[in-house]
């Protein structure tokens, strides 16, 4: 009873085995006399090969050189071998008798211990002798790891960029860290510092390698400076494979801790292919590069990426005044003055700032200085040292653009005036209508125009001023408007006379040849007679005061696409404007225009057509929105006015307009305002305006008198929803929302994920609680409504689960709140908020609003301002005393 278990293997291996152990251990025993002797004689040979590398080594030293580390390594073994040999011998020796002598039991197990440890001796050693054979045993280095670089004399406006920049480099996990800036903003200025800094910690580094590189990408010229550097230059070294030379570096640097500067950019740096380990957030090597295009820091894989700005005026100042002197700003006492407005007109950039100051260092003179603001003001590029010292060098930038869309683009913002703020959406319409983008249609070339904006903004070319706008530095400004007027392109001709203060339009010679011309931000309040512009394509006249215009100012200008009129006075349409057959884009916002004529339907070509914050406009005939049938664009955002006429489409709740834009099948972009629910109701439910209703950014609800009550989830169906107004909707008393069932719905939705601007007068509305649901508004401004206690309501919240609830951080990107005349106003918010950028707080009449959702780090990271009633204030109460006194330098007082 029991189980019987075979298991089969080979004899013959077996004994074959056990023969091979028996005859090793046999021979520790045999040989170890023979052994002892090669032994004796291997370790001498490794004793003289060991004198002969550190004669080597010491040879090379007395030169600068530095001992590899691999022959260090091998110095050191050999080391632990002359001590351990000696010993062992000696230990034989001392116990000779026992060990070479008879061959009884005990001697065996003596002899075999010994013997062993003699072989295995004799390996390690054998094992070196054969190391040591060096073809070299040291490389040339420099006598410092770091080169000082020279700095300029003065070097001001950058100490917190580098303070934070020497943080990455020295305490953070970071490996490649970004500068990326405008030509001329300082960015070399600022890497020379970093390099200079490490002259005061030469212990942590081997080596810290500079390197300019400019467009021209040779990384061949990369390898020869690391090269020398590190020493490897000679002449074996020149007759490598570039290749060869990489592995060679690779050896190298991968056992040392290195800094990388790389000055001046363009494209992607392969620091691999170049032989150099790429450092990770946890190495502790480095590179630092300098770029004008923040996407090279993106394809450098940059750990971090810091934008080197435009100095401030008080450094501005400071670097304008040591480049000018103080005996000239002494010279005569309206020269200081003076001299303020020309440092201005640099705009902060150092380049331009030094390239000024220069030119008006022996400028005694006040004319003079008068001249230099006028130079600047109107062609800065015939100022003295401007065009080759600067513009030139900023040129680069528009040279290097990917394409030449993008570089018409860029020019094209120069018709605007200096750090004037341009819509994004304004921008794009124009280039659609200029055929700029012309290789998508509808959304497609929209989102062509975002992304050559976006193009721009990473080449520091634009500078963002908001979600919704983008500025162009005023020497950037200046470089475009240079590359403009010198264009091998003869069908090109800008005039831009923006902002200089003419009162009248330019002579009409002038006109002829042009085919852009700007006059924005004038005082012009009349157009005279045509001036014959059979070629004028683009004509700004935007912010003027233009009240009329000659019957034939607009006779010759057939060729004309673009015309910009918004920021004018004229309450007449201007006569004229309807000739213009080849019009594709008409701007009229923001003017004092009463009515269109239905003449205007004629602009059969016309795409795009702003009619926004037209708070005057009553006549707005039939038929005419309908028969513009190329129309892609209309916007009519805050476009009503309180007396519309029975003939006005807009009158009796604007749901005549809604059916007119039915009809239009290019429609991709509107904005619009609405006076009566039904026209939302058939606004949202046409299938044929589905598509344009889910693009529509901005929307007004205004004087929709029997309006009670606006679902919530409707609104929510917006997708791309970013600006509501609702205005005088006295009738409002409830915005309908589940919060139980319909919060998760919408928050899956992304519903109202883009809305940033939130704006409500008078209304029956007792609080606004779904506000929490627009995780990106910046802008909420709440007015005349006189039922309003609670902003965010503690009751509703109540109703939002818990686990949505956690999720929601509410006006976690709040800028500017606004809250006036509501006099039955209690809370904002039931608790504290971090409010992390909010900036400003208004607040006027609300006698009961007696606490604010603040504790004492709300918001004070961004400075806030809070604005309101000083007995209001003396009223408030706070939680703490910390609390108050922190607030209290928030405070500006409002007078009424």
């Amino acid at each position: 009873m029991g189980n019987a278990c075979s298991v089969s293997f080979s004899c013959d291996d077996t004994i074959s085995h056990c023969l091979d152990c028996i005859v090793s251990q046999a021979g520790y025993i045999c040989h170890l006399k023979d052994n002892l002797a090669a032994l004796r004689t291997e370790f001498q040979k490794l004793i003289e090969a060991r004198n002969d590398v550190q004669i080597r080594v010491l040879v090379a030293e007395q030169r600068q050189m530095r001992r590899l580390q691999q022959v260090q390594g091998w110095l050191s073994r050999v080391q632990d071998v002359e001590k351990e040999v000696p010993r062992l011998l000696a230990e034989i020796i001392g116990k000779e008798e026992e060990i070479l002598c008879g061959f009884c039991s005990g001697n065996c197990i003596e002899r075999h211990k010994y013997g062993k440890r003699v072989v295995e001796s004799l390996k390690n050693v054998q094992s070196l002798r054969k190391g040591g054979d060096f073809k070299d045993v040291a490389q040339t280095v420099p006598e410092n790891p770091v080169d000082e670089r020279p700095l300029p004399p003065a070097v001001v406006g950058f100490q917190s960029t580098l303070d934070r920049v020497w943080r990455c480099l020295t305490e953070e996990p970071v490996g490649i860290v970004g500068l990326y800036g405008m030509g001329g903003v300082g960015k070399t200025t600022l890497l020379t510092q970093i390099n200079n800094c490490f002259l005061h910690t030469p212990n942590n580094f081997d080596f810290v390698i500079w390197e300019v590189v400019s467009r021209n990408l040779q990384l061949e010229k990369i390898q020869e400076s690391i090269a020398k550097k590190i020493g490897l230059c000679n002449e074996p070294w020149d007759g490598k494979s570039f290749h060869e030379k990489a592995q060679e570096i690779f050896e190298i640097m991968r056992s040392t801790k290195f800094v990388l500067l790389l000055d001046n950019i363009w494209e992607l740096v392969d620091l691999a292919q170049v032989g150099l380990p790429v450092p990770s957030r946890t190495s502790a090597s480095k590179v630092v590069v300098t770029t004008r295009e923040f996407e090279v820091c993106g394809q450098m894989d940059a750990h971090k990426s810091f934008k080197v700005e435009c100095l401030g005026y008080e450094d501005a100042w400071r670097l304008f005044e040591e480049k000018v002197g103080r005996d000239i700003l002494d010279s005569h006492p309206d020269i200081p003055e003076l001299a303020e407005t020309v440092a201005r007109e640099c705009g902060g950039l150092p380049l331009a700032l030094i390239t000024v100051g220069r030119a008006m260092a022996s400028k005694k003179a006040p004319r003079e200085w008068e001249h230099a603001i006028e130079v600047l003001r109107s062609s800065a590029s015939k100022f003295s040292g401007m065009e080759k010292k600067a513009l030139s060098r900023l040129k680069f930038s528009y040279d290097f653009l990917p394409s030449n869309e993008t570089r018409f683009c860029l020019l094209y913002c120069s018709l605007f005036p200096e750090d004037y703020g341009i819509s994004i959406e304004d921008l794009i319409d124009c280039w659609i209508c200029e055929g700029f983008l012309d290789e998508y249609n509808g959304i497609g070339a929209r989102n062509q125009g975002s992304s050559l904006i976006r193009s721009l903004l990473h080449a520091c070319l634009l500078e963002e001023e908001d979600d919704n706008r983008v500025k162009m530095h005023d020497v950037v400004c200046d470089m475009a408007l240079w590359i403009a007027s010198t264009t091998e392109k003869q069908e090109e001709r800008y005039l831009v006379l923006a902002g200089v203060g003419l009162t009248e339009t330019p002579r009409s010679e002038l006109w002829q040849e042009v085919t852009r011309m700007s006059l924005m931000q004038n005082k012009i309040w009349r157009l005279p007679e045509s001036p014959a512009s059979p070629h004028l394509l683009t004509l700004f006249l935007s912010s003027n005061y233009i009240s009329m215009a000659n019957e034939e100012f607009f006779q010759s200008m057939a060729s004309l696409r673009v015309l910009k009129l918004s920021h004018t006075l004229p309450r007449h349409f201007l006569v004229g404007i309807s000739n213009l057959f080849s019009l594709q884009n008409l701007d009229l916002s923001e003017t004092g225009i009463e009515g269109l004529p239905l003449e205007l339907r004629y602009l059969v070509n016309l795409k795009c057509l702003n009619l926004e914050s037209t708070y005057r406009i009553s006549k707005f005939p039939g038929q005419l929105i309908s028969n513009l049938k190329m129309l892609e664009a209309l916007r009519m955002f805050k476009c009503d006015s309180s007396k519309q006429k029975s003939s006005s489409i807009l009158f009796g709740g604007s749901l005549v307009l809604v059916e007119e834009l039915v009809g239009l099948k290019h429609l991709n972009v509107l904005t619009i305002t609405l006076h009566s629910f039904a026209a939302l109701q058939r606004l949202l439910t046409s299938p044929r305006l589905q598509s344009i209703v889910s693009n529509t950014p901005s929307l007004s609800l205004t004087n929709c008198r029997s309006l009670s009550s606006l679902s919530v989830l409707t609104l929510a169906s917006l997708r791309h929803l970013e600006a509501l107004d609702m205005m005088d909707c006295k009738d409002l008393e409830e915005m309908e929302i589940d919060y139980a069932g319909e919060v998760k719905r919408i928050r899956e939705t992304h519903g109202f994920f883009s809305l940033h601007k939130v704006s409500i007068w008078g209304s029956k509305l007792r609080h606004v609680t779904w506000l929490i649901l627009a995780p990106n508004l910046k802008h909420i401004a709440v007015t005349n409504c006189r039922y309003l206690e609670e902003i965010i309501s503690l009751d509703k919240l109540g109703e939002i689960p818990s686990e949505e609830m956690q999720n929601l951080i509410p006006f976690a990107r709040l800028g500017f709140l606004y809250l006036g005349g509501l006099e039955n106003l209690r809370s904002i918010y039931p608790r504290a908020l971090p409010f992390p950028h909010l900036k400003e707080l208004h607040v006027t009449l609300c006698p009961k609003l007696m606490k604010l959702p603040f504790d004492c780090t709300s918001g004070l990271e961004r400075k806030l301002i809070i604005k309101g009633q000083e007995w209001w204030w003396n009223n408030l109460q706070w939680d703490d005393q910390a609390t108050q006194n922190a607030f209290l330098p928030c405070l500006k007082k409002w007078h009424f």
